[in-house]
């Protein structure tokens, strides 16, 4: 787990101006990495550090000799055209980077090298594409409320399946299909039934939902066979990004029985481009969720005295929807939900854990999805089945339409951020859609 140190001090500033706006997701405190190149230019994707409104170009700074000791070895394994040889180095290399970045963008600090701002790289000029390459995607379903909202609607009387409580749920995801902010998203078409009486239907989905989650990047694996103990679960985390795990509810209501979602879910996952290493959030760490007092306490290979003290991360997200007549009209998106990722019954920590519990092993790249972050209250809601409540509650527009699911054009827009008093407030960017037609 990181410690708070000078990196996370409030009152620095930097000498790139536009990191210091207050409401800015990238401050010095931040420092998220990701891989971008420039626009309409045929380059080789870099790897790159935010800071305000531009991009630290880290490959470029290693060549300009800008760092010494291990935070120029990390920056030579920035080289490649994705993040996965740092993440791969374990924390660290990329915590050496960024406090050797953290002192080299100070605005009270002399530099020897007078053409700095030549390695930065304005983010409008910037393309961003995934951050890694995605061996293994896993989601889970690690939010009490969620899973119980869901359970409610199809099980009232026992919405809770009774290994919920002793064992984080998840499923093998589709990695191919991971795609990164700003991709469309194509309306998916498979098998319904709607009508117990009647053969099943293919057509176009007509319950279209969105997820509001965390992505979770695993740094250094694990050997085949081998364990990650619950204290040392966090040394295998690179960082973390947004994530939207976008979901055809039709399609997973006639599918997921008995083997779970497959097709309602393989068809597209959008991520952010930034990922915020657990070094930069080590300001915002909270206790773990807090269970009931008739809830049985975690097993004890996910059981850890650090883990219940300092386990959560206060991340506010936000969910906003704009619909393609409230773009035409210059209505500004509607705000549908805002979460906390300390809601999760399930730490980041125990994810990481229980999935190598068996030998599994993890690789650098990785991606491990929370599952849906939904709290106490409507407003807190993750999913429109949830927010709408399957249907029954749609919601109102600033335009008059309604939605209990998505219609084509709706754009969807997740921002996460962490604030708290004596520090600087940190985002990670935003996380974004737009639904075009099913391809009939």
């Amino acid at each position: 787990m990181g410690e708070i140190d000078v990196t996370h001090d409030p009152n620095v500033r930097s000498w790139v101006e536009s990191a210091n706006a207050p409401d800015t997701d990238f401050p010095i405190q931040n420092l998220p990495f990701g891989v971008f190149r420039r626009r309409g230019a045929d380059d080789a994707w870099r790897v790159g550090v935010a800071i305000g409104d531009q991009i630290v170009d880290i490959g470029a700074c290693a060549d300009a000799r800008q760092f010494a000791g291990a935070a120029a070895m990390a920056a030579k394994l920035c080289h490649g055209e994705t993040l996965n040889a740092l993440m791969s180095a374990g924390p660290a290399a990329s915590r050496a980077l960024r406090f050797a970045l953290s002192g080299w963008l100070r605005a009270d600090l002399s530099s020897p090298f007078k053409d700095r701002e030549k390695l930065l790289v304005p983010m409008r000029d910037a393309v961003l594409c995934m951050p890694a390459i995605i061996g293994d995607y896993t989601d889970f379903y690690a939010s009490i409320h969620h899973a119980t909202n869901v359970g409610s609607m199809f099980r009232p009387d026992n919405p809770l399946l009774p290994n919920y409580k002793w064992v984080p749920i998840g499923y093998h995801g589709r990695a191919s299909s991971i795609v990164e902010s700003g991709t469309p998203v194509r309306r998916p078409s498979g098998q319904t039934r709607d009508d117990a009486n009647a053969p099943p239907t293919v057509g176009p989905s007509r319950r279209l939902d969105y997820e509001v989650e965390v992505g979770v990047f695993i740094g250094a694996g694990n050997s085949l066979g081998s364990t990650i103990p619950i204290d040392e679960a966090e040394n295998h985390i690179f960082g973390l990004c947004l994530l939207n795990d976008w979901s055809a509810r039709d399609l997973q209501t006639w599918e997921y029985q008995p083997l779970g979602p497959f097709l309602a879910k393989s068809f597209v996952t959008t991520i952010s481009p930034w990922v915020v290493t657990l070094d930069a959030l080590a300001p915002f760490r909270a206790p773990a969720f807090e269970r009931a007092a008739d809830d049985p306490a975690p097993l004890l290979y996910i059981s850890s005295q650090s883990d219940t003290k300092s386990g959560g991360i206060d991340i506010v997200l936000e969910l906003s929807l704009s619909s393609a007549a409230m773009r035409t009209a210059g209505v500004a998106p509607m705000l549908v939900s805002r979460g906390n990722f300390t809601d999760m019954y399930w730490t980041v920590a125990q994810l990481v854990t229980h999935h190598a519990s068996n030998g599994c092993n993890l690789r650098p790249g990785d991606l491990l999805g929370s599952g849906t972050v939904s709290g106490a209250t409507p407003e807190s809601r993750g999913s429109l089945l949830e927010r709408a409540w399957r249907g029954t509650e749609p919601l109102t527009l600033p335009t008059g339409e309604t939605r209990a699911f998505l219609q084509d054009g709706d754009e969807v827009t997740i921002h996460g951020y962490c604030e708290r008093d004596r520090h600087r407030r940190i985002g990670f960017g935003e996380c974004r859609g737009t639904i075009v037609p099913a391809d009939t």
